[in-house]
């Protein structure tokens, strides 16, 4: 039987690493993992030309414009990357007929529910960032149906910059810190996430009789910013002081939704996907970042 070939966009950035990861696992699999210098998802030039070559049976999207609040400033470069992005690729899998796994986030949702979010409320998103991730979304939705889009939030993992990272970092340099505790929502560590991607891709392979369309992934557990500093240091045993502060006390460009957390029954009943609960990914991720220091 012959491999099934899958390739993976943003192969560098630290989700795109862990899904590589990941994938890599599986002997069946011929992972071909391309970052921005090799495959520039806004080129339909590009694009096109790569699956002609690769002809991949899955392409897993990871890549993105994330800095939220250059986001606000850099209006049109996150417009390309996150809107016409996905655009491009959905109209190029579409012609190869590749079936797309795309990522997108909370960040599509106002944050001003009091209830998990699931995969059909409306979108209402409160900054630039999330806006042009929801116009990505709706560019696949409208162009290709063999698609499946990901939200997720709060993503961290071993590479790259991310919260877990700093507050290491902050919590071995400074006596007191100050964060957020009126923001909740559910930390997302990216090994857990490829895990759910490889086992999406596994299915996609074995049984394609399942629901297109959108699906929620987060860790299990719900904090706010300064439960998971608190979190982060405690593991660390950093002797850092975490003090609790209203988001009116550390304003950004960026408006952040208070209230983001995903509802992931749908994700888990489709896919028998068991999901750790934050603290124990945590836990793990920090373990492994102190080995390779």
């Amino acid at each position: 039987m012959p491999k099934k070939t899958i390739l993976i966009s943003g192969v560098n950035g630290q989700l795109g690493r862990k899904v590589k990861e990941a994938l890599l696992h599986n002997n069946h699999l011929n992972v071909v993992g391309l970052d921005i210098d090799e495959l520039d998802i806004i080129s339909r030039r590009q694009v096109e030309e790569k699956l002609q070559e690769i002809r991949p049976d899955v392409l897993i999207n990871c890549s993105a414009y994330t800095d939220v609040d250059n986001a606000e400033n850099e209006k049109e470069m996150a417009l390309k990357v996150n809107q016409k992005g996905p655009l491009v690729l959905a109209e190029k899998c579409k012609m190869f007929d590749t079936f797309l796994i795309h990522i997108s986030t909370d960040y599509v949702f106002s944050g001003e529910g009091f209830r998990p979010y699931i995969e059909n409320d409306p979108i209402r998103p409160v900054n630039f960032y999330g806006e042009t991730k929801a116009l990505g979304e709706e560019s696949i939705q409208k162009t290709y149906s063999n698609a499946i889009i990901i939200r997720t939030a709060w993503l961290y993992s071993e590479y790259g910059k991310n919260f877990v990272k700093t507050m290491l970092r902050l919590g071995e340099e400074r006596k007191q810190l100050g964060v957020i505790d009126d923001q909740v929502g559910s930390p997302t560590y990216a090994g857990d996430l490829a895990d759910a991607i490889n086992a999406i891709t596994i299915q996609y392979f074995n049984d394609d009789d399942f629901a297109r369309g959108i699906y929620h992934f987060t860790n299990e557990g719900v904090c706010s910013w300064f439960d998971f500093a608190l979190k982060i240091q405690q593991i660390a045993k950093n002797r850092v002081k975490v003090n609790p502060i209203p988001t009116s006390d550390y304003p950004t460009p960026a408006k952040r939704p208070h209230y983001s957390v995903l509802d992931k029954r749908k994700i888990k009943n489709q896919f028998h996907i068991a999901i750790p609960h934050w603290e124990a990914s945590l836990a793990n991720c920090i373990k492994v970042l102190k080995k390779s220091k």
